[in-house]
């Protein structure tokens, strides 16, 4: 049964709508009223209207097809409340309700286990979040947007079992204008799965990169047979590596965290790139989605700062990739505007007295070089030969290679990069995350 209802649906219904700002059940109202633009029908049964619209006291009061349902009432309710929806024909349910396996309630997990294979219901969750798709307005996330931003629409595809980990990413990335085609929070995964959410978000064209934190497989041969058949790169978070984080997540989300040692040979089988940290995750999701695959490992180092492309030169051998130097042909090009003390044998540095137009002469001159497979370009703005305008010079090179910008400083700087970020240019803060990126982007490209 497909998924897509979840993700795009044509109406869908709140229940557990409540007319008080401070619960669950207004804010994820209140999402569906500010950025959705289908039929959004409340379920309350003491309410008459909820934010402009008419209320129903049940489900079957709704006379009209729904696509999708969102749960957000009390657990001991949430089993009468899916029999509704079953009899409803509503086949895509989010239950964002806690309170089951992940507290010990078996008994009524198994009944909602029941009810879905007796109506052949799709549900993810319960315990969850739930979806966040920016282009269709299908927002379920409690956190009221003043508190939690919503990044715009992107290319990343984010899966995670951990409510809390989606959320202190989502608002991570709005801040930092990092986009994502969708956002989706499983929690006990009762029904819908990782692997499920895999396989759909290999055949979503919006998405380009698959990140995913997961504490625990419910199913490690289906995962297996399916992330194999991926081809979009697949970036894993593994949770519950050590005895405590494992007991953690079991209490947490009801699952049992599978050993570390098998998890990445699974995921090496796959061809899944795992990361240690979220920051690393997105790094590598950032390039991989935006960057085209290189052809070799060979980096080119243009810089206006000599400790920053020795740190850069450093990190390159250190990752196994090799230093570019460009051809005799495009040095004597270069040497034309640059300053005579300025270094061209391996890493190009334009020196402190670097300018604009001095970057835009070295990145194209890196761009058509046969010698050049990758570049690392070191941008720090804070010279007075640098202006705004480098941006605008950078961005308008067509580049067939992948180029990172590694740039470290304070309000100018952090302006350009926001500039850069927009246009899908990955701007990293160190020479060690810049080079990392890279290295990903090499190592897929072999794949």
């Amino acid at each position: 049964m497909s998924l897509e209802k979840f993700f795009n649906p044509k109406s869908v219904c709140i229940i557990g709508a409540s007319r008080e700002k401070n619960k669950i059940g207004y804010t994820i109202l209140k999402n569906f009223v500010d950025g959705f633009k289908g039929k959004i029908y409340p379920v309350n049964p003491k309410a008459k209207k909820i934010l402009g619209l008419k209320c129903y006291k049940s489900v079957s009061e709704i006379k009209n097809k729904v696509d999708l349902g969102v749960v957000c009432v009390p657990a001991k309710i949430v089993p009468f409340v899916l029999e509704e929806c079953g009899k409803k024909k509503i086949k895509n349910v989010i239950i964002i309700t806690a309170g089951f396996k992940e507290v010990g309630n078996f008994k009524l997990e198994n009944e909602i286990k029941k009810i879905i294979k007796k109506y052949k219901i799709r549900i993810i969750g319960p315990n969850c979040i739930g979806v966040y798709t920016p282009d269709t307005g299908v927002d379920t996330i409690f956190n009221p947007k003043s508190r939690l931003g919503r990044p715009k629409t992107g290319s990343i595809g984010f899966i995670s079992q951990s409510g809390a980990i989606m959320l202190i990413i989502l608002d991570w990335m709005s801040l930092k204008n990092y986009k994502i085609s969708k956002a989706i929070s499983y929690g006990n995964a009762t029904d819908v799965d990782e692997s499920d959410l895999i396989e759909y978000l290999s055949k979503d064209k919006k998405t380009k990169v698959i990140c995913l934190y997961v504490e625990g497989l419910k199913d490690g041969k289906k995962f297996l047979k399916i992330a194999k058949k991926v081809r979009k790169p697949i970036i894993a978070l593994k949770g519950g590596k050590t005895k405590g984080g494992a007991s953690s997540a079991k209490t947490h989300t009801g699952s049992i965290a599978g050993k570390s040692e098998i998890l990445q040979g699974a995921f090496k089988q796959a061809n899944i790139i795992e990361v240690q940290d979220l920051e690393e995750l997105f790094d590598l999701a950032r390039i991989l989605s935006e960057q085209p695959l290189p052809k070799g490992k060979r980096v080119q180092i243009i810089t206006d700062g000599g400790g920053f492309g020795v740190l850069t030169s450093d990190w390159i051998e250190e990752k196994g990739l090799e230093i570019a130097k460009l051809s005799n042909k495009n040095i004597r090009k270069l040497r034309k505007m640059i300053p005579p003390h300025a270094t061209t044998k391996g890493m190009i540095d334009l020196t402190g007295d670097a300018t604009s137009d001095m970057y835009e002469l070295s990145v194209k001159l890196a761009v058509e070089d046969k010698n050049v497979d990758m570049i690392a370009l070191i941008l720090l703005p804070q010279l007075p030969g640098i202006k705004e305008d480098v941006v605008d010079k950078i961005l308008k090179i067509k580049s067939k290679k992948p180029i990172v910008i590694i740039s470290t400083g304070g309000k100018f700087t952090e302006k350009l990069k926001r500039k850069l970020e927009e246009n899908r240019m990955p701007c990293f803060t160190s020479p060690m995350r810049g080079v990392e990126a890279l290295k990903a982007l090499y190592e897929y490209s072999r794949f």
